[in-house]
């Protein structure tokens, strides 16, 4: 089996300006877990799902600084506590999606996706043809195609 025999054909996308209340709304109403996020030419620019939903409600972890000589420095990494502060505050997908987006062609095998999902811990592969996406492939049409070869 391909992507294009198990792959969802209809997907709903968002744009960066969407609200995450919006965002939220749309994973409800479509019954899905996540969505590529396209720019106004419909140009796959990023990836938002659930999970950076849910990040946006966990307790922020401050880091331990020391101050030597009126200097501070992190024990922490500053830069990851300052991704999460925004992140957190966020009211926009723009604030919270992901811009390095594993793809996947039409032909890609459903072994090959598999190990994608796995190795990268994605759960959302756009399928992409010259720059379009013509479908998406996630976790529950692996379980999907699993199901219908053991029949």
């Amino acid at each position: 089996m391909k992507a294009k025999d198990i792959m969802t054909r209809e997907v709903v996308t968002v744009t960066k300006d969407i609200t995450v209340e919006g965002l939220a709304r749309l994973f409800i109403r479509h019954d899905i877990s996540g969505a590529p996020v396209v720019d106004e030419e419909g140009k796959l620019i990023g990836i938002v799902t659930e999970n950076d939903l849910i990040k946006m409600e966990q307790r922020l972890h401050i880091p331990t600084v020391i101050n030597i000589f009126d200097a501070v420095i992190y024990l922490g990494s500053s830069k990851k506590f300052e991704e999460d502060l925004k992140r957190m505050a966020a009211t926009k997908v723009e604030d919270i999606y992901k811009k390095d987006v594993v793809i996947i062609n039409e032909n890609s095998s459903i072994e090959n996706i598999a190990t994608i999902m796995s190795e990268k811990n994605v759960h959302h592969l756009p399928v992409v043809k010259k720059d379009k996406i013509v479908g998406i492939v996630g976790k529950k049409d692996i379980v999907k195609a699993i199901a219908k070869a053991k029949k």
